[in-house]
């Protein structure tokens, strides 16, 4: 049943109240982006002059100033406030920087490499949803905000294919560690340590915690027409956390999803595959029901290793 409380489920013992504690979590992320913008700004113009700032603010990137710039405001003004707020919440406001951003390494460590096995699995269904999404119209008297939204992602899809564009070796293990690595650190300490954490003590509801937090961490990305798959992720992820107790997992489901992309990127660019990155049309629907069940099977593995209940005969 859906309101069943797990072996890793966590009791209300903190004064905050939890509405009161997703108030403050938010406003620390916004209190610290600003700053983390005035600063990427400061250090921009210093080093590139104030016409690389406009032109980074335009999408503009056209030089290597610019991309420069743009990874400054990008690390500077998004990875480093995701990072710094959950830790300084945890640590600082409710005090429970463990229970809070669930560090710890306790826990079977081949529920990585499940975790590592689902994400793979996963690509087929990611693509589905983005076909479905992509499909999304909006009425006819919302056509205004429908272009709008289609603008807005085309704009960051040119942000986003300048910073992917990878000529070296060096520029591919750079976006693995920026994109990658640090991003799933900071996004699931944000995410699935801390403002989950915060709904399962509001909710007291495992499911609904988790698919909450994942429709949040989709519309916090902006990216209107991927807002289906990235649920999808957020809830992925979610559940390796629920059942392990540990954010270990799904870092490494997030540094797979995101590195995978980095990753046929570079090798699509240096025509090293034949794969387009931006094609959606890769798999049939004999794959998509593939995907869904291996996905399905996978958890449950994934769920009885963790709760400590005797795993499935491979």
């Amino acid at each position: 049943m859906i309101n069943k409380r797990e072996k890793h489920d966590i009791e209300p013992n903190v004064s905050i109240h939890p509405f009161f504690q997703f108030v403050i979590l938010f406003t620390l992320l916004v209190g610290l982006v600003i700053v983390g913008l005035f600063t990427a700004e400061a250090i921009i113009s210093a080093k590139y002059g104030s016409q690389a700032m406009t032109d980074v603010m335009a999408y503009n990137i056209n030089s290597k100033s610019s991309l420069n710039a743009l990874w400054i405001l990008q690390i500077i003004s998004t990875t480093v406030p995701l990072f710094i707020t959950p830790i300084a919440f945890a640590w600082l406001i409710v005090r429970e920087p463990h229970e809070y951003l669930r560090d710890t390494p306790k826990f079977p460590l081949v529920l990585l490499l499940i975790a590592f096995v689902i994400m793979f699995f996963s690509l087929p269904l990611i693509e589905l949803l983005s076909n479905i999404n992509q499909k999304m119209v909006l009425p006819h008297f919302l056509k205004a905000v429908d272009d709008w939204m289609r603008a807005s992602e085309a704009t960051a899809q040119k942000a986003q294919d300048a910073m992917l564009k990878m000529n070296t070796l060096y520029d591919l293990f750079f976006d693995l560690f920026v994109v990658a690595f640090l991003t799933a650190i900071a996004e699931e300490f944000m995410f699935r340590g801390c403002l989950q954490t915060i709904f399962l003590r509001w909710t007291k509801n495992t499911h609904v915690a988790v698919w909450i937090t994942a429709i949040i961490f989709s519309a916090f990305h902006m990216e209107f027409f991927g807002f289906l798959p990235r649920v999808l992720l957020g809830a992925l992820f979610g559940y390796f956390v629920v059942y392990s107790g540990s954010i270990w997992p799904a870092v490494v489901g997030h540094f797979v999803n995101n590195g995978t992309d980095v990753l046929i990127t570079y090798l699509s660019q240096h025509k090293q595959i034949s794969i387009n990155p931006d094609d959606q049309h890769v798999f049939n629907y004999s794959g998509y029901i593939v995907s869904l069940i291996i996905i399905l099977f996978l958890f449950y593995v994934y769920r009885n290793i963790a709760l400590g209940k005797k795993p499935v005969s491979l």
